[in-house]
């Protein structure tokens, strides 16, 4: 179970993995009590076709269409090799967050974003603006990438793969191997990107909420 004030889905849910060690109602009624206690509204993330999908629906649950990310996702992965080129510096600016995570950092952005022991905030700066940003993390050997954003002005200029290629040579560093990342359903233009970079679909989620709250 998961509470950063808000900010992130992922990070703002219970992860349906695995047993509860309870009944999946029980479990969801935990769930919903520590989403109450943290101030955030009861969501589950669940992987499409998993074994609780089923359970949780018959409890009164259902997908949420109005999360902002859209109703879907897919988590998808591809070698590091494959598209390194060069090696990101992270550059903690105020302008990366700025362009990655809104205007207003707040605490449980930090939290949220720089709290994993080998992190990248990776990106391109023209004329003492950042016009690209990613972010990167290391665990064991995987690279997981968020948070990749380009300027309007500066879109469709090769900006956001030559950032993952350079993000990926850091990876590379840090001892990774393959890299993992989350993308919307209806962002085309970002999994055409990825698929280029020899990305694949892995698996898809959704978020559940309870039908009355």
């Amino acid at each position: 179970m998961r509470a950063a004030d808000g900010f992130t889905g992922r990070a703002n849910s219970t992860l349906t993995c695995g047993d509860p060690g309870m009944p999946i109602p029980d479990a969801l009624a935990v769930a919903e009590g520590f989403a109450r206690e943290h101030g955030i509204k009861p969501t589950a993330h669940v992987v499409n076709g998993s074994r609780h999908e089923r359970a949780i629906r018959d409890a009164g649950w259902t997908v949420n269409l109005d999360h902002p990310g859209g109703a879907e996702s897919l988590v998808m992965t591809g070698p590091l090799e494959k598209f390194a080129d060069g090696v990101a510096e992270s550059r903690d600016l105020p302008g990366w967050w700025e362009l990655a995570a809104g205007s207003e950092i707040s605490a449980a952005q930090r939290h949220v974003l720089g709290s994993s022991d080998t992190v990248c905030f990776a990106s391109l700066i023209e004329n003492g603006t950042v016009v690209a940003a990613v972010r990167g993390a290391v665990v064991e050997d995987l690279l997981h990438v968020a948070r990749l954003a380009v300027r309007p002005s500066h879109r469709r200029k090769g900006l956001a793969r030559q950032l993952m290629g350079e993000l990926a040579g850091w990876g590379l560093e840090q001892g990774a191997t393959t890299c993992v990342l989350q993308v919307a359903e209806h962002n085309e233009a970002a999994i055409r990107l990825y698929e280029e970079l020899g990305c694949t679909e892995h698996h898809r989620y959704r978020y559940w909420v309870p039908a009355v709250s």
